[in-house]
């Protein structure tokens, strides 16, 4: 009866421990797929090539037809480019908490849970996102068709430690 007891409470504790951890950059638990892996892959660069301006770079990832979302206003492709060349909007380091992707036919929906800190007109600022990332699958590549910053009201627990690192 004894070792019963000691038994269930080992399995309680265990289970309790198991719901307490944090996931990291994929909060589901479950195992992304080769092409899902690719995506998130994409994302990681994407925030890199921003931070480093390299507008460039960014034209070949963002559709023609591509529309970016921001706190202060949405615009296409060429706006968002200038924004990023002309140091408008320095996306100066992007830390990734969580990344959940899901692929539908030849669409990849990726969300970012993300603190930002960005330089806006001259000024620093850090800011907790969730970050919409619409890729579209076009002759075998990927290419953005869509960005959308949505600010959060909380920001990441302390627990919470980024795992990505773009400066």
């Amino acid at each position: 009866m004894k070792t019963s007891i000691i038994g269930l409470f080992f399995l309680v504790m265990s289970t309790q421990l198991s719901f307490g951890q944090e996931r990291g950059l994929n909060p589901s638990g479950r195992t992304f797929t080769a092409a899902e892996q690719e995506v998130i892959n994409l994302s990681k660069e994407k925030w890199q090539w921003m931070s480093d301006k390299k507008a460039d770079t960014l034209k070949t990832l963002f559709h023609e037809k591509s529309m970016f979302v921001h706190m202060g206003g949405s615009w296409g492709k060429e706006q968002e480019l200038n924004i990023i060349k002309n140091g408008f909007i320095w996306y100066k380091k992007a830390d990734v908490h969580d990344v959940t992707v899901n692929i539908i036919d030849n669409t990849a929906i990726l969300l970012n849970r993300i603190t930002l800190l960005a330089v806006v007109g001259g000024n620093e600022v850090t800011n907790p996102f969730m970050v919409t990332e619409v890729y579209i699958k076009l002759d075998g590549k990927w290419t953005l068709g869509s960005l959308s910053f949505s600010r959060l009201l909380t920001p990441p627990s302390p627990a919470s430690t980024p795992t990505t690192d773009s400066h």
